[in-house]
């Protein structure tokens, strides 16, 4: 069996062929990975389109990195959603690059956006860790004082900016066609990226005898990606749908517009913006992306989305009864033995017909 190291193993969910190339092996360091060399790693790669195949082979050890990010995107999602008929589950499952919502819905719109923000905090935070070349701490305000609260800048702050720009970079170049949907992707990419730049939080220290604080150096820090996740989920319930404005002569699409406005207002940097309004996701249809509700557990009593009323899209449920058994109330006798007694519970889960 083929032990792989956490970022190789990324590769090998990534691009199975890879794995084939490996699996002579014993232990796989990252080093090994670039050893092969970044074209054959690349080449193996689904999904990426070819301005992203050029990126991966000019920066294999930022590919993993963006492997992650992508990876933390998909998870959060499912996370966000975990209630809903539309819960995530099909994103990922043959490549974390490239997604696979057809549709230009509020839910295509969300998971652009949770992506890119993923791939430009975990390309921040590999920086300021040293695990990427090329990029570290932010230095530009380093030692900088802060007359009116006191305070000067050290310590290591994180660089989101390049981060922001390599996402921007990498994710964004999937977007060829001069459609509607390009201008919807693009504009959801950097919401999520702004969402994540106006979360960065200051932190500092104090300096002095005794713990007094006669001198503080303050520093930025990213976030917690569960809280961008929750900004971008109030996004999505607040989605705005638009449509686009085409250029008069050649009759490109130029920028988008709030849909059932009289005037050309734009959508706010920050708003998810949606073109198609969204399947119900009851049924399994590849063309929309859902893969239907059919065997999703739910809760008989919830009036919520996770309810068996909606979650089931009025189809009903099964009832399923089993017995939970496990050692209880555990008592320590001398000398030297464990006691337990055995509990059972009988419990009902529900699952949609």
């Amino acid at each position: 069996m083929l032990l792989l190291s956490p970022r190789s193993a990324l590769v090998s969910v990534y691009c199975p062929q890879i794995f084939l190339l490996l699996s002579s092996g014993s232990y796989l360091a990252l080093s090994s990975v670039v050893a092969l060399g970044a074209n054959i790693i690349c080449n193996k790669i689904p999904g990426l389109a070819p301005r992203q195949r050029a990126i991966c082979q000019s920066r294999p050890d930022a590919i993993i990195v963006i492997g992650e990010g992508a990876q933390m995107g998909i998870n959060e999602c499912q996370y966000q959603f975990r209630f809903g008929r539309w819960n995530c589950s099909a994103l990922g499952e043959k490549t974390v690059f490239g997604q696979e919502l057809r549709v230009g819905s509020r839910e295509a719109a969300f998971t652009y956006a949770i992506t890119a923000a993923g791939v430009a905090h975990a390309v921040t935070a590999a920086c300021s860790q040293g695990n990427l070349s090329n990029c570290g701490c932010d230095r530009e305000k380093q030692g900088y004082y802060n007359q009116a609260e006191g305070w000067k800048w050290g310590g290591c702050s994180a660089d989101v900016r390049y981060g922001i720009d390599f996402s921007r970079r990498f994710v964004d170049a999937r977007e060829i066609k001069k459609n509607a949907r390009r201008l919807m992707n693009l504009h959801n990419n950097e919401a999520g990226r702004k969402v994540l730049e106006d979360r960065m939080q200051l932190e500092c220290k104090c300096h002095g005898v005794s713990g007094s604080c006669t001198t503080k150096t303050c520093w930025t820090t990213l976030p917690k990606f569960r809280e961008v996740g929750h900004l971008l989920k109030e996004k999505y319930n607040a989605a705005v749908q638009v449509e686009v404005v085409r250029a008069s002569r050649l009759r490109q699409p130029t920028f988008l517009r709030i849909k059932q406005l009289r005037s050309y207002q734009k959508p706010m940097e920050t708003d998810l913006v949606y073109i198609e309004k969204s399947p119900n996701y009851c049924e399994e249809d590849a063309a929309t992306g859902s893969v239907g509700t059919q065997g999703r557990l739910c809760n008989r009593t919830s009036p919520g989305a996770d309810g068996c009323d909606t979650m089931c899209c009025g189809r009903g449920y099964n009832t399923h009864q089993y017995t939970k058994v496990w050692q209880c109330n555990c008592k320590f006798h001398w000398c030297c033995f464990v006691k337990c007694n055995t509990c059972s519970e009988r419990t009902e889960v529900f699952t949609c017909k």
